[in-house]
């Protein structure tokens, strides 16, 4: 009986602006080079590298693009610290076009923003409290706008997951709440009389981190996420229906 030769695939070699892009960055991420650090200019790079200049260029390009590296006025390199909403907004792409459904949201909401209360009941400071109580009087300000307090909704849970201190959660809820704001919207557009629930629920939610109160807290999260799941249903829209980005209309009109 012939045995069948074992199958591989061709090895492809890296475009050579990459292999400059890992290299760098290998040395970032293993502590080599901290942010703030110099990496040197591309005339120096070119030489150490050993290739031509519209190779490191591009190399270069690819690092300032993920956050790892930024251009004094001199056009010197420094290591740099990708800021969580640079890195927020390219996942919330990826997951636009991955098509990701409401019942995935929520059920990671459901997971991640009890999580996020607990541990603001126990690191929130007095000021990041009255910048939530901030946050709720805007939003009473302008309770007749459903796009407007969709923002304020967003900023509200933002300055929630703040208050945790914990830069892991804060990285893992970013790129899914810029979801939630256009289902906020389109919930509040279709029934204006959610705005008021909403804002009951804020305040509770407040009340209950000022009081140190988990479990009213948490109690109120649940009732907040119930709200949202059945606000989204009563627009018309299907547990199942695919997460759209704010305005954009499905070709029979609906943003469902």
């Amino acid at each position: 009986m012939t045995e069948v030769a074992a199958r591989f695939e061709r090895i492809k070699a890296l475009p050579a602006y990459e292999l400059v892009a890992e290299a760098i960055e290998r040395k970032i991420l293993g502590g080599v080079l901290r942010p703030g650090d110099p990496i040197g200019t591309e005339s120096e790079l070119v030489k150490q590298f050993g290739v031509n200049r519209s190779t490191v260029r591009e190399g270069i390009r690819l690092l300032e693009q993920a956050g790892l590296v930024a251009r004094e006025s001199s056009r010197r390199l420094l290591v740099a610290v990708p800021h969580y909403h640079r890195l927020a907004t390219r996942m919330s792409r990826a997951l636009i076009l991955q098509q990701v459904t409401f019942r995935e949201l929520w059920l990671t909401s459901m997971a991640l923003e009890p999580a996020v209360v607990a541990q603001a009941i126990e690191h929130a400071t007095a000021e990041e409290l009255d910048a939530i109580e901030a946050n709720i009087a805007a939003t009473q300000s302008v309770e007749h706008a459903a796009s407007a307090v969709a923002n304020l909704d967003a900023e509200f849970h933002g300055l929630v997951a703040k208050a945790a201190h914990n830069r892991v959660l804060l990285l893992a809820k970013e790129p899914s709440s810029m979801l939630v704001m256009p289902t906020v919207e389109l919930i509040l557009t279709n029934n204006p009389a959610g705005i008021t629930r909403l804002i009951e629920a804020h305040q509770n939610i407040l009340a209950a981190l000022r009081r140190r109160d988990r479990a009213q807290a948490l109690l109120w999260v649940e009732r907040h996420l119930q709200d949202w799941r059945a606000g989204f249903e009563r627009a018309g829209c299907t547990f199942d229906s695919a997460v759209a980005p704010i305005n954009a209309r499905r070709p029979n009109g609906s943003r469902c």
